[in-house]
């Protein structure tokens, strides 16, 4: 299948997913964690992007990125990244093949309330894996800093969240209680992030589609499931 052309320029934020080959683990200790974030701070420094949230699972990587006008853009930040932290896996587990699953997936994020919501999809990502039942006690992801003020020297806090409150406390909070408001969202945002190339409001998604030529959602492949049961909903 030809690949679908990659839309990505500086002025935009982006949700990254990265995952391994097969979905096989891609972290399988302690030092691999720390050894990504050591990649994503040199090539932060490299590129100058920003990171807005970002969330480490066992077998895949959400990252919000932000690129500057002044560093790289989407395509060779996230060349470094992968290439730089697929090296240190095979050397240190003498790995062969194919590391990560084809390219990375990126998707367009309006600068808005979207973007919080964004940043929360990604934060929940262990506890829709049922790795833990508040996102408080994972601890490879964003989530600590935006929550509870941990420092983390990946994450640059967005004028989006530094609008919820002046007050740093209160700011803290209002974040808290809007990552518990989208618990009861948190399996109906998968749909929305595993389909979409683009996330935001109507002016938004209309400004995309008509600036870049592509859709709002990616076409949906193969055959509809339960196809077999009803032959009326074979394709033709």
């Amino acid at each position: 299948m030809p690949r679908t052309a990659r839309v990505a320029p500086k002025e935009h934020v982006y949700h990254v997913l990265t995952r391994g080959n097969n979905r096989q683990d891609v972290f399988e200790d302690e030092e691999d964690f720390r050894k990504y974030i050591d990649i994503l701070l040199r090539y932060k420094e490299k590129y100058h992007f920003k990171l807005y949230h970002y969330v480490m699972m066992t077998n895949h990587v959400h990252l919000v990125i932000e690129p500057s006008e002044g560093g790289g853009d989407l395509s060779e930040i996230m060349k470094g990244i992968n290439l730089a932290y697929a090296l240190y896996y095979k050397r240190k587990y003498n790995h062969t093949g194919h590391f990560w699953q084809d390219r990375y997936k990126s998707i367009i994020i309006s600068k808005d309330e979207y973007l919080l919501a964004c940043g929360s999809y990604v934060e929940l990502n262990p506890v829709r894996a049922k790795m833990v039942e508040d996102p408080k006690d994972y601890r490879w992801s964003s989530y600590q800093a935006y929550g509870y003020g941990k420092r983390d020297v990946l994450v640059d806090e967005h004028p989006v969240y530094l609008r919820l409150s002046e007050n740093e406390g209160e700011r803290r909070k209002k974040y808290r209680q809007f990552i518990r408001g989208m618990f009861k969202e948190k399996e109906a945002m998968k749909g929305e992030m595993d389909r979409r190339m683009m996330y935001g409001g109507k002016d938004f998604v209309k400004e995309m589609t008509k600036t870049y030529k592509i859709s709002e959602k990616i076409k949906q492949m193969g055959r509809q499931w339960g196809w077999r049961k009803n032959k009326e909903n074979r394709p033709l």
